[in-house]
């Protein structure tokens, strides 16, 4: 890498103890020389998304805020559980939210996935409908290798630490690639 990469870390889970929770505060250790990870602002005060609201009073502080993040950051990580087979409400609102913006951030912008579940697929529904939603956003989607963890409770600690190996190794590889992905894109 040419110089040092800033990546935004969002996480699609609100509560504390979540598996995907877990993974973001796992992915310092992980990634590659010349990669620095900043988390996200906060997006669960923002209120449902609704256009009477924007054009009477604007963008709440909280969407202004992400939207930020999202702009000052080279790529954007987002680490989300899967909610009835699909993305979190409380992150598809932010994103909505984010989205009507004038200059909208996700624009261009290069997007990973990563997700967790105590279930076989992972979050692997909730990042198909995610690839869809960036491809409407023109974000420059991150294909491969795909961080899917399956039957997560198995693979973190009791403190919530990622213990397995081989996932260790297959987020370190996206994040490598992701580094090199975000390189070509700025070029």
């Amino acid at each position: 890498m040419s110089d040092q990469v800033k990546v935004l870390v969002i996480c699609g889970s609100l509560r504390k103890g979540s598996y995907n929770a877990a993974l973001t505060r796992a992915l310092p250790e992980l990634v590659p020389p010349g990669m620095t990870l900043v988390s996200a602002p906060a997006h669960d005060t923002m209120p449902m998304y609704n256009s009477d609201v924007q054009e009477a009073s604007g963008f709440p502080p909280a969407a202004e805020d992400l939207a930020a993040a999202i702009r000052a950051a080279d790529g954007v990580i987002i680490v989300s559980p899967e909610y009835n087979w699909t993305i979190p409400g409380a992150l598809k609102n932010a994103i909505d939210w984010v989205s009507r913006m004038k200059d909208q951030p996700f624009k261009e912008k290069p997007v990973a996935l990563q997700s967790c579940s105590m279930g076989p697929l992972g979050g692997s529904r909730m990042q198909y409908h995610m690839r869809m939603m960036f491809t409407y956003l023109n974000a420059f989607i991150f294909g491969t290798p795909e961080v899917i963890v399956s039957m997560a409770q198995n693979k973190f600690d009791k403190d919530l630490k990622l213990t397995d190996e081989t996932t260790r190794k297959i987020v370190q590889q996206q994040l490598a690639a992701f580094a090199k992905f975000i390189e070509r894109m700025k070029a």
